[in-house]
């Protein structure tokens, strides 16, 4: 797939994803999703940890047991992965097992932070499950506006059109766990729902349509 027709499929310009790919500038959380989505990878992978077992077992960072499988990793306080958004959001990723269909994060929003810089709504597969350390966010979920303080946890279908806002004068960090993102990746990439087609009201009905976001 050339790099023009990337930037195509996933709604931004060729000049943008040739600097992300240089390192020259970061995506934004909205870009990344899209990313991850269409290219059917992990966000292990672009957090350069393109073989999660094997991390787990080269490195100081994790440390994990296996009999028949792995039955635990541990990452200490100072080696999680870290991805720093432009738009004032840091993600860290946390432990998880290879073969639970989850990513656990730990986000921070400074103030004034989003989810997208360019102000619009992001999908993507899996459902979210977030608990709110500090702080509080705004969360703009199709034509709805909720807040979610210190102490609250929610839960809501990603597919649906959304944003996180940190409108408070200080950073909001909660914890997020994502799930089921994985095995709809899977489903998507042998053809399941090919026909979907997107609503007039922007909703997402299968995986299939999450490929095809932020396009227009």
């Amino acid at each position: 797939m050339s790099l023009r027709s990337l930037a195509s499929a996933i709604g931004v310009s060729p000049s943008l994803l040739s600097q992300v790919e240089t390192g020259k500038t970061k995506p934004s959380v909205s870009t990344l999703y899209a990313l991850v989505s269409h290219l059917g990878v992990s966000t292990d992978t672009l957090l350069g940890r393109a073989d999660p077992a094997a991390a787990a077992v080269e490195t100081p960072a994790a440390a994990q047991a296996a009999v028949g499988g792995q039955i635990y990793q541990q990452i200490h306080a100072d080696d999680h992965p870290v991805l720093e958004m432009e738009n004032g959001v840091r993600w860290e990723k946390l432990a998880v097992l290879d073969a639970v269909d989850v990513e656990a994060l730990r986000v921070t929003y400074q103030p004034r932070g989003s989810s997208s810089v360019e102000g619009r709504l992001m999908r993507h597969l899996g459902v979210e499950h977030i608990y709110m350390l500090s702080g509080e966010l705004t969360l703009h979920l199709g034509f709805e506006t909720h807040i979610i303080r210190a102490g609250d946890s929610a839960a809501l279908e990603s597919q649906r059109p959304h944003m996180f806002v940190n409108h408070a004068d200080e950073p909001a960090v909660g914890i997020w766990y994502i799930t089921g993102r994985n095995s709809a990746l899977q489903r998507a990439s042998t053809g399941v729902e090919e026909t979907s087609k997107e609503s007039a009201t922007g909703e997402l009905n299968s995986a299939v349509d999450v490929l095809r976001a932020f396009r227009g």
